[in-house]
């Protein structure tokens, strides 16, 4: 018999590519809560995060084997617009799965973010000391200190990832992609490095790691640090399309964005140990994102 798994976040560009990645392994439950979407093959269900008790209510009667928990206010100028907001989605929505989870005593993976250092280190790891530069990585902090404590077996996994996104939840390639078809340029920043990693790669990292039945912080990234503007370069090579039309840019010069990072690259290799292989390189995750896309995915996920 499969595996459960339920997934909060549902209708999510990570959900959703999560589902697909693992729906021939597992039974899949997407957890719905403002967007109705239906995959064929998987279950969807409505889902209330606003209290512990409610939500392990629920869980009842999904009875998962593991819970995903996916949801986040992601949008930085939207978190330091609205911080309150933010952290009730980031931090109060979490701490309350994270406490039915521990109730339950049900494995919980909890999705974090790289945008939650200082910026002017390279590689860190996971002992590295957090100090976010804005209300949505202290918000992002703040829940993977309130899950652990809240959990002592959730695993809070902090990614930067990319893949084909739905029509009303495009992913930074996604971005690139669709602006260098439609011939328009496109301006990506020199000065702002990450260690970005294919979804798929990334979900298939993370069941791995929970079938180690390993816990706490791990970092589940790309082996390649570079800037967006180099990502942008990538894919213009892999897919074919016109590099000239990428403008380099510098965050530097953007004084209408909230303060940002200018690194957010991860070291990967804790996760890389326990697995006992590499997580890949940028070359290899654009590649498989265009396999994935003469496979029909990126299709698929638009149609959404």
């Amino acid at each position: 018999m499969k595996t459960s798994v339920l997934i909060t976040g549902g209708s999510g560009l990570l959900a959703v590519n999560w589902a697909l990645t693992i729906q021939g392994r597992y039974f899949v439950t997407l957890g719905l809560h403002t967007r109705a979407i239906s995959i064929a093959g998987i279950e969807a269900r409505e889902l209330d995060l606003e209290s512990a008790d409610n939500f392990a209510r629920t869980v009842e009667e999904i009875r998962p084997s593991i819970v995903i928990h996916t949801v986040g206010m992601t949008s930085v100028e939207a978190c330091e617009a609205d911080p309150a907001l933010a952290q009730h989605v980031n931090v109060d929505l979490a701490t309350n799965v994270a406490r039915a989870c521990a109730y339950l005593d049900l494995p919980l993976v909890h999705i974090s973010t790289d945008h939650l250092f200082s910026g002017e280190q390279a590689l860190v790891d996971e002992t590295h000391l957090m100090a976010p530069a804005n209300v949505y990585g202290r918000t992002k902090a703040e829940a993977e200190s309130r899950v652990l404590d809240a959990h002592g077996r959730a695993m809070v996994i902090r990614t930067n990832f990319y893949g084909w996104g739905p029509s009303y939840r495009l992913s930074f390639s996604d971005i690139v992609i669709d602006a260098l078809r439609s011939g328009n340029e496109i301006t990506l920043f020199t000065d702002v490095f990450y260690t970005p990693i294919l979804i798929e790669t990334a979900v298939n990292a993370v069941h791995d790691l929970i079938d180690l039945r390993v816990s706490g912080r791990f970092q589940v990234v790309g082996d390649d640090r570079l800037s967006k503007y180099e990502f942008g370069l990538k894919i213009a090579e892999e897919f074919s399309l016109d590099q000239t039309m990428i403008k380099p840019g510098l965050l530097n010069d953007q004084d209408s964005l909230v303060r940002r990072p200018h690194d957010m690259s991860l070291s990967n290799q804790r996760t890389c140990d326990l697995l006992g292989r590499e997580l890949g390189t940028v070359g290899e995750g654009v590649e498989r994102l265009h396999e994935q896309e003469r496979g029909g995915l990126a299709q698929a996920l638009r149609s959404l």
